[in-house]
C-alpha cells in the first residue's frame, strides 16, 4: 500500500484547487473535439441543445458565428441546430507543433442580445511522415578519428504531435557506425552519428548508410536519408567549442549591427589544421540569415534586421566552426536566442456585434454591443483594459477573457441626443502604457413622450362682419419634438355651444394645417364674439394631445338702416299729431324715436328736419329728435303742417331712413299744466274739491296698480315666458347672455312719447324677463327683451302693435358722440364700462319727467374697444 507523506498531500489539495478555480473560470465556455481532417459536413455537436436553445428559437433570434477575423471552418445548421465542418481542418497549419490545438468560436444571439465563447480542440492524427530537410548527406571523417565520435546528424521533421510524432532513427547495419538519440530540452530527438570501430581508409574509404526516422503512429510511418561517408586521412582533431548550448536573450527593440554573442572553438591541431572559421549551419533558414549575421574569423553574431515577438519569440541557429586542414575538420554548437518583448502594439478593440438601436425608455443595463480587446504582446504589455469615456450614460459590463457587453446606465432623452458616439478607450499595462480609441454609434429610438405644444395658450381672431364664407379668419400651429408619426399632427374642434348653435356650425379647420375658416357670414348684430377649443393631437400610440382657446371676434359693420320706432311706418305713411293753437315757443309738438342695430359709431343716430310746410314755426333738435315750436302759433297759421324728417346714422358709408309726421293745430286743447294754474287761482272752496278728487283718484289708482301687479305675478309664475304677461325674475347664467331693450312711455302734457331705455345684462346681478302685455293709452311702462338672435325688425313690429296708433304720440331720444354731451358726467356716475343707457346710451342723456333710468355695466373683451356713448348692439 502507497503512503502519502504531506508534501504530497499539499501538492495534491493545491491541485485540486486550481482545477476548481479553472472550471469556474471556464463555466460559461463549451467545448468540442474534433480529429483534423474532418470530412466537410461532419457534425461536430448540436449547439442548440448544449445553449439550451430551441430550435425555433434559433432562426428568430439570429444565432450566428462572430468570428473577430480569419478563415471559418465550421458552420451552423440552422434547421437542426448542429454545428458542421465547413472547411479542410490541418492541425499543422492551424498551431504547428503545439501540443493543445483551440480554435475559438463565437456565438451571437439576439432578442435579447447574448454572446457565448466556444472552443473546439482539433485533435492530430498521423497524416505526417517524418521527413528529413535533405535526402543525402556527405561527411568527412578522418581515419583517425577516435571510436566513440559522435557525428551530429540532420533531425527529421514531423508535423504531428503526441504519439504520432517522432519516435525514434534505425540505421542500417554497418559494423563501424551506429546510431545514437539525443533528446533535447525542447523535446527535439536529434540522431548522432557514432564511431564504433576505428576507420581504415585502405580498407574501405566510402560507407553508405540509411538513416530512418520513424514516428509513433498507428499504422507507423517513416522516413529516410542517404548519409555517405567519406573517410579522411591526417586532420585527426576537430573544433571543439566550449558549451554545446548558448542561450541568450534579445530585446524585441534592438537596434540593427547589435553584438549578440561571441562564440569560440578550439582546435588542438597546427597550422592550417588549426585555424578556425565560423559559419551557419547549412540548413539554416532564410528568416535566420536575414536576421542574423556571423563573423567568420571573429565568431561573434550579430543582428542584421528587426525583432518582432509577436511574430517569432525564439530563434534557434546551429553553429559550424571549421578549421583550414585537409581534410578540414569541424565542430557543432546550437545557440538559443530568447527574444523579450516590449510594449510596441497598441490594444485593438472588436465589435463582436453591431450596436444595436436603443429605445430612449431603456432600462438601465439594456445590452447595446458585444465588445472585445486584444493585444499582441505578451504579459502586462498584453493585458488591456477598456473603459468609456465620462458624460455617457453606458458603461462596460465585463463578462469573460477580455470580453465585455455595452449596456445603458442612465436616462435616455432621444429629443436632446438622437445618437450617441461612445467612445470607448483601450489601454494596456505596459511601461509606457499604449492605448486605443474607438467611437461606437448608437442610436435612440423615439417613444411617444411629448405632447404638442401650441405657440400661445390662446389666439385672439378678428373677423369683419357679413364675411364670405369659407374665408380664413387664421391659423394656429402647434410643435412636437418627437420624430414620424409620433410628431404628425391633426388638428380638430372640441365641439361645444356659442349660444344655442354649435361652434362646429361656425367654424371648420383643416386637420393638417391648422388653418381655421368660416363655415357661414357672421352677423354682428346677432354674434360678437365666441370661443372655439382646439385640439392637436398626434399619431403616437398612445396618442397625446393638448388644447388651445381661439377667441372670435365678429366687427360690425354699417350694415343697418335707423329704424324708426315711433312714429312707425306701419302706422301709415303720416303720423298725425295735435297741438293746441295756444302753444306757445317751445311747445313739444313730437319726439321721433328711432334705432339702429349697429354698434358704436355706425349706431350713433342724428335727426333733421329736411322739409316743413312751414319752417318758420317748427325746430326738430338734432340729438334728441324732438320736434317743438320755435314760436307762438297765432291765428294765421295754417291748420295742418306736414313735416318730412331725415334719421341718419354715422357710419361709413351712411345710413339713411325718413319718415313724415302731420302736424295739426286745433282750438280748446289746453295743456293740463296750464289748466291746473289756472285752477290754482279759483277761490279757495274749490280747492277741497280738488284735493278731493285727488286723493280718490291716487286710492283708485293705487288698488288697481295693485291688483295689477298680483295678477301679473300669478300668470308669469304659472305661464312661464309666454308673452302675454309682464313679468320680472332672476335670470339664471344662460340669460346674462342676453341684453335687453326697455322701452318706456313718458307724457309731456298732453304729448305721449316713448324713450328707448338699453342696457348690457352681462353686468347685472339681475337679468329680467319681460313679457309684452297688450297696451292701452293707460300703460305707463312697457318692458321688452328679445333674444340675441331676434330680428330687430321683428322687435319693432311687436312694439308698433302694442302701442295704439290713436292714443298717443311718442319722443325719440338718442345722442350724438360722447365728446360734445358731457363725457366727464359719465365718468363721474358709472366709471369707464359702466353707465346708464337712455335713448342714445349714456348718463348725459335728457329724459323726460317720471322715466325710471336702468343702468347696465358693459364686460368683456370689447367693452374697453366699445365707447359708452353709443347705442349697443346688445341692447336688441
Amino acid at each position: 500500500m502507497r503512503t502519502w507523506t504531506w508534501k504530497q498531500i499539499w501538492e495534491w489539495m493545491a491541485l485540486c484547487i486550481f482545477f476548481f478555480l479553472l472550471w469556474n473560470t471556464i463555466d460559461a465556455q463549451i467545448r468540442y473535439t474534433v480529429p483534423e481532417e474532418r470530412s466537410l459536413g461532419s457534425v461536430v455537436g448540436n449547439i442548440a441543445k448544449d445553449l439550451g436553445l430551441r430550435i425555433a428559437e434559433i432562426s428568430d433570434r439570429k444565432l450566428r458565428i462572430a468570428s473577430e477575423a480569419g478563415k471559418q471552418y465550421f458552420s451552423l445548421d440552422l434547421g437542426k441546430g448542429e454545428l458542421t465542418v465547413s472547411d479542410r481542418i490541418d492541425r499543422e497549419s492551424l498551431c504547428g507543433q503545439s501540443n493543445v490545438c483551440l480554435l475559438p468560436l463565437q456565438l451571437v444571439v439576439e432578442a435579447p442580445l447574448e454572446f457565448f465563447r466556444v472552443e473546439i480542440e482539433i485533435q492530430d492524427i498521423n497524416d505526417n511522415s517524418p521527413r528529413f530537410p535533405t535526402q543525402q548527406r556527405t561527411l568527412k571523417i578522418a581515419e583517425s578519428t577516435s571510436t566513440g565520435v559522435r557525428f551530429p546528424l540532420e533531425s527529421a521533421l514531423d508535423p504531428d504531435v503526441g504519439s504520432n510524432s517522432l519516435k525514434y532513427y534505425m540505421l542500417n547495419k554497418d559494423e563501424c557506425f551506429s546510431v545514437k538519440v539525443k533528446n533535447l530540452d525542447d523535446g527535439r530527438k536529434v540522431p548522432e552519428l557514432v564511431l564504433e570501430k576505428s576507420l581504415d581508409r585502405e580498407k574501405q574509404d566510402v560507407h553508405q548508410l540509411l538513416l530512418t526516422a520513424t514516428d509513433g503512429g498507428n499504422p507507423a510511418q517513416s522516413g529516410t536519408t542517404q548519409i555517405t561517408i567519406i573517410v579522411l586521412d591526417i586532420n585527426d582533431n576537430i573544433p571543439v567549442f566550449e558549451n554545446a548550448l548558448y542561450k541568450i536573450t534579445i530585446n524585441e527593440n534592438s537596434s540593427k549591427d547589435t553584438s549578440l554573442i561571441r562564440l569560440k572553438a578550439t582546435d588542438l591541431d597546427e597550422g592550417l589544421n588549426g585555424e578556425v572559421n565560423y559559419y551557419f549551419g547549412e540548413h539554416t533558414s532564410e528568416t535566420d540569415s536575414s536576421t542574423f549575421m556571423i563573423d567568420q574569423r571573429t565568431g561573434e553574431i550579430f543582428l542584421k534586421g528587426e525583432l518582432d515577438y509577436e511574430t517569432t519569440p525564439r530563434y534557434r541557429i546551429d553553429v559550424v566552426a571549421k578549421d583550414r586542414g585537409t581534410p578540414e575538420m569541424e565542430g557543432h554548437c546550437s545557440v538559443e536566442m530568447e527574444v523579450v518583448d516590449v510594449n510596441d502594439n497598441a490594444p485593438e478593440i472588436v465589435l463582436t456585434s453591431l450596436p444595436s438601436p436603443v429605445r430612449e425608455d431603456a432600462p438601465n443595463g439594456t445590452v447595446v454591443a458585444l465588445i472585445s480587446a486584444r493585444d499582441l504582446d505578451a504579459g502586462d504589455n498584453g493585458k488591456v483594459t477598456l473603459v468609456v469615456s465620462l458624460g455617457f450614460p453606458f458603461i462596460l459590463k465585463p463578462s469573460f477573457s477580455d470580453h465585455y457587453a455595452l449596456v445603458t446606465n442612465g436616462i435616455l432623452d432621444r429629443e436632446t441626443f438622437s445618437e450617441y458616439n461612445i467612445e470607448i478607450t483601450a489601454s494596456d499595462a505596459g511601461s509606457p502604457s499604449l492605448t486605443t480609441k474607438k467611437i461606437i454609434p448608437v442610436n435612440i429610438l423615439d417613444i411617444n413622450d411629448n405632447p404638442p405644444s401650441f405657440t400661445d395658450l390662446s389666439y385672439n381672431v378678428y373677423l369683419t362682419e357679413n364675411n364670405a364664407p369659407g374665408s380664413i379668419l387664421g391659423t394656429i400651429s402647434a410643435s412636437d419634438p418627437d420624430l414620424g408619426d409620433n410628431a404628425k399632427i391633426s388638428y380638430s374642434i372640441l365641439d361645444s355651444k356659442a349660444g344655442d348653435m354649435s361652434v362646429s356650425s361656425y367654424v371648420y379647420i383643416n386637420a393638417e394645417n391648422g388653418s381655421i375658416y368660416s363655415m357661414q357670414s357672421f352677423d354682428y348684430e346677432k354674434v360678437k364674439v365666441f370661443q372655439v377649443q382646439v385640439q392637436a393631437k398626434d399619431q403616437g400610440s398612445p396618442s397625446l394631445n393638448s388644447t388651445t382657446t381661439v377667441h372670435v371676434f365678429i366687427l360690425d359693420q354699417n350694415d343697418n338702416s335707423p329704424i324708426v320706432i315711433y312714429p312707425s311706418a306701419g302706422m301709415g305713411s303720416v303720423s298725425n299729431q295735435n297741438i293746441p293753437r295756444s302753444a306757445k315757443a317751445g311747445h313739444l309738438v313730437t319726439k321721433v324715436t328711432a334705432v339702429d342695430a349697429d354698434s358704436g359709431h355706425n349706431a350713433w343716430i342724428s335727426y333733421k328736419l329736411v322739409e316743413a310746410t312751414d319752417a318758420s314755426l317748427f325746430s326738430m333738435n338734432l340729438y334728441t329728435g324732438e320736434v317743438r315750436t320755435k314760436r307762438t302759433i297765432s291765428d294765421q297759421d295754417d291748420s295742418s303742417h306736414r313735416l318730412l324728417i331725415e334719421i341718419k346714422d354715422n357710419g361709413e358709408p351712411i345710413q339713411s331712413t325718413t319718415v313724415t309726421v302731420g302736424v295739426s293745430l286745433e282750438d280748446g286743447i289746453h295743456e293740463p299744466v296750464l289748466d291746473y294754474r289756472q285752477r290754482a287761482h279759483e277761490p279757495g272752496k274749490k280747492h277741497g274739491e280738488i284735493t278731493f278728487y285727488l286723493i280718490i283718484a291716487l286710492a283708485s289708482i293705487s288698488a288697481v296698480s295693485l291688483l295689477t301687479f298680483v295678477i301679473l305675478t300669478v300668470k308669469c309664475v304659472r305661464s312661464g315666458r309666454r308673452r302675454t304677461c309682464c313679468c320680472m325674475r332672476r335670470g339664471d347664467p344662460e340669460q346674462h347672455k342676453n341684453r335687453n331693450l326697455h322701452i318706456q312711455l313718458n307724457t309731456d302734457g298732453p304729448i305721449k312719447y316713448v324713450e328707448v331705455l338699453g342696457g348690457d345684462m352681462l353686468s347685472q346681478r339681475q337679468s329680467f324677463k319681460s313679457c309684452l302685455s297688450p297696451m292701452s293709452e293707460f300703460s305707463d311702462l312697457t318692458l321688452i327683451k328679445p333674444s340675441s338672435t331676434m330680428d330687430f325688425k321683428e322687435m319693432v313690429n311687436v312694439i308698433d302693435a302694442s302701442l295704439p296708433d290713436s292714443a298717443w304720440t311718442f319722443e325719440s331720444q338718442q345722442r350724438c358722440p360722447l365728446r360734445e354731451h358731457g363725457s366727464s358726467k359719465h365718468q363721474e356716475r358709472g366709471g369707464s364700462n359702466q353707465g346708464q343707457i337712455m335713448g342714445c346710451v349714456g348718463p348725459w342723456a335728457k329724459r323726460s319727467r317720471g322715466a325710471p333710468t336702468p343702468t347696465t355695466t358693459i364686460q368683456g373683451p370689447l367693452a374697453a374697444k366699445r365707447p359708452p356713448s353709443m347705442f349697443p348692439l346688445e341692447a336688441l
